[in-house]
């Protein structure tokens, strides 16, 4: 269980709107999106778990953490470089911001350190794995790193020396490097003078391709780490010189990408260009180990280019995500029991997918419904010989794919296959750009998008000739086409051949690929066309019904809730009397729970052992409930700037149990959940993080249950 300072439980404020100014309606964005690192941070501290599950939460929160600094605090920096005087939404100025991120961000980072060392370690010692210092091994283990030095480490060293006379090194983004002091032994008078005292500063890049954990013994139980290694052997790289003290030191840097995209066909070597010159962004965090002399980090602050608020002393274990090699161990039992995934009973049937779709819709529920549920989907379209046409969006597909695989099967056999690429799928913009050049040179039709906005829509559309004519099918899901997020993440999904549905989607890919005009949809919910203004129409219908006496609740799952105009309307619903349910896993802009402003909203958010990523948006609608579900958070991002799909779910039996079985379920939750609190801070549901579990209440469920 965690210790008081863990919890860091805040006292709820009681707040009510005649008090509140017009910018304090809103909580920041970013200090939101903080305060859902450090819900993963409480997972990590979580002592019910087993202790693999803990690293991996202390490694994704170190890992989410470099994402915010390299692509919003990094986007602050600039604005307040460049003298923007833009607001936040909130009303904040970009000083303003990074200060109140520094404030907040320290205590977490004091106590991650804290835990990692006093308990992570230790409970890792007692399963037999350990990380241990060089100075503490035995002569022949150190011969062993030592022969493993000159053998894989050595001939990857390229020290650089750092005097006035030379320009300062480049230091790639997030990579390990080690500082330390050398100098001639003894010094000559001259040398004394040309070395500025007869030290010189010199900087080591671990070299990325060497593991960082370097087992050492037998059994893959014990393990020094690399730059550890390279410490110990620190003067084999300064023969006749002596080598001071060795310190770690880390870079991060803006990685956003912004393109002119002026013609589609010059985007794939446009996007190859920039990301070369991803690691040439300007700096926005150094981190140095707590011990480094104040000297030494003077220097690399003033040649790498940051201030001084902009220098992070790390005390203890640096770049704690690396721990994650530790979690490929086969060690089961340190490791939440694997589970059983479900395939779809209609699916079962001994017959093609097809014919099956024509009695009904299927619904999916990953993780807990198989992924093969789709990939056996366009296998068998792509075997199929009625099969015409496979039309697909891709945003994230990962390093190893069986939809790539499907796609160019289909091609292959000579069908008309269209892929929808994302190239600027952030932080997947290399797997993209090897996917695309993969399926061009195996003759599918690749298509990059509509100038200047991302295609975030899940959207898989086939086309079959059939005794009738053509007849469609597609699925549309709230998660990318990808089967390892496929088995972490939570994300939901439609198989229809409704009729409506199906000419939707074909408009839809017209629109994509042809530039065509939007049309109106008959089912599906389009941005940047209208979902926003969809939106705030279904809430203000709540509101009338709740006026006129009829049914009205509104439930909604989403990742993000950050645009004004749709708060503003929850608002004005709650005012109403409209019961609002919001699941929010990340960042929450609306304040919840405040007297004649919001005090009919509540909101939760889920963070537990699986990424919680589906959409579902749920109203009474007078009695008539209506459900969506589909990519879109509500963000002014993908109302303004993105395609985005929502889809009607018109099955009876699927609706009620998204709405009857899934979202009760997450307001039910216990185990995993937090309630946003009117002062922003978020509290746990159940202290102890125990009762009812919604992840585990899933697992070996079928849709159809």
């Amino acid at each position: 269980m965690m210790d008081a300072e863990a919890k860091g439980l805040t006292a709820v404020a009681s707040v009510d709107a005649i008090h509140l100014a017009r910018d304090e309606r809103l909580f920041n964005r970013e200090l939101s999106w903080l305060e859902f690192n450090r819900r993963v941070l409480g997972e990590a501290l979580d002592e019910t778990l087993p202790v693999l599950e803990r690293v991996k939460f202390l490694s994704i929160f170190s890992t989410n953490l470099d994402e915010f600094f390299m692509i919003r605090v990094s986007g602050l920096m600039q604005q307040q470089a460049e003298g923007v005087s833009r607001l936040s939404p909130d009303g904040l100025t970009s000083a303003e911001q990074l200060s109140a991120i520094r404030e907040r961000l320290q205590p977490m980072l004091r106590l991650q350190a804290k835990y990692l060392r006093k308990k992570v370690f230790a409970d890792l010692k007692k399963a037999g794995i350990k990380i241990e210092r060089y100075e503490s091994l035995t002569l022949s283990e150190k011969r062993q790193l030592d022969e493993y030095f000159r053998a894989n480490i050595f001939p990857l060293l390229t020290p650089q020396a750092i005097d006035r006379n030379q320009p300062f090194p480049y230091v790639s983004n997030l990579n390990l490097n080690l500082g330390l002091y050398i100098s001639a032994d003894p010094l000559t008078e001259t040398e004394v003078i040309h070395t500025n005292g007869g030290r010189r500063l010199v900087r080591i890049k671990v070299p990325p391709a060497v593991p960082r954990l370097i087992p050492v013994g037998s059994g893959m139980r014990r393990f020094v780490l690399a730059e550890d290694v390279v410490s110990a052997n620190v003067g084999e790289l300064f023969p006749g010189m002596k080598a001071g003290e060795v310190f770690l030191f880390r870079v991060t840097r803006d990685a956003e990408i912004e393109l002119r995209q002026d013609e589609a066909g010059d985007l794939l070597s446009t996007l190859e260009r920039e990301l070369r010159r991803r690691d040439d962004r300007f700096p926005v965090r150094l981190e140095v180990a707590g011990a480094m002399p104040d000297k030494m980090v003077k220097q690399l602050a003033k040649g790498i280019g940051v201030s001084r608020n902009d220098v992070e002393r790390v005390e203890g274990f640096f770049n704690i995500s690396d721990l994650m090699q530790l979690y490929d161990l086969d060690r089961s039992d340190l490791k939440d029991l694997p589970f059983r995934t479900v395939f779809p009973q209609m699916m079962q049937q001994p017959e093609s997918i097809f014919a099956i779709l024509k009695r009904g819709d299927i619904l999916l529920h990953h993780p807990y419904t198989s992924f093969e549920a789709v990939t056996d989907l366009l296998a068998e379209a792509a075997e199929d010989p009625e099969v015409q046409a496979i039309k697909i969006c891709l945003y994230r597909t990962g390093k190893d794919s069986q939809v790539v695989d499907s796609l160019i099967e289909a091609s292959r056999r000579g069908k008309q296959v269209t892929a929808l690429v994302e190239l600027m799928a952030r932080f997947d913009e290399e797997n993209n750009i090897e996917w695309a050049r993969r399926l061009e040179n195996a003759g599918v039709q690749v298509v990059y998008g509509i100038k200047g906005i991302k295609t975030h829509g899940k959207v898989l559309l086939v086309v079959r000739r059939e005794h009738d004519g053509l007849r469609s099918y597609v699925h549309i899901s709230t998660g990318n086409y990808n089967r390892i997020t496929a088995a972490t993440y939570t994300d939901v999904g439609l198989l229809t051949a409704d009729r409506e549905i199906t000419g939707d989607a074909t408009e839809l890919f017209n629109f994509l690929t042809g530039y065509s005009r939007p049309v109106e949809w008959k089912r599906l919910i389009i941005s940047p066309v209208d979902l926003r203004e969809w939106l705030i129409s279904l809430i203000r219908r709540e509101a009338q019904n709740k006026q006129d006496g009829r049914p009205a609740r509104i439930i909604i799952k989403a990742n993000s809730l950050t645009d004004v105009e749709v708060i503003e309307e929850l608002y004005s619903a709650s005012q109403a009397g409209v019961d609002i349910d919001l699941v929010i896993r990340g960042i929450c802009c609306l304040r919840p729970g405040v007297k004649g402003m919001s005090e009919n909203i509540r909101v939760r958010s889920i963070v537990g052992r699986f990424l919680e990523h589906s959409r579902i948006y749920s109203f009474a609608s007078g009695g008539e409930d209506k459900v969506y579900i589909g990519s879109s958070d509500i963000m002014q991002r993908n109302f303004d700037r993105r395609v985005e799909v929502l889809v009607p779910v018109l099955n009876a039996a699927a609706r009620r149990y998204l709405t009857d079985t899934v979202l009760d379920a997450y307001l039910r939750d216990q185990a995993n959940a937090w309630a946003l609190m009117p002062d922003g801070s978020y509290e746990r549901v159940a202290a102890n993080g125990c009762g009812f579990d919604s992840q585990a209440f899933f697992i070996g469920r079928d849709t159809l249950d």
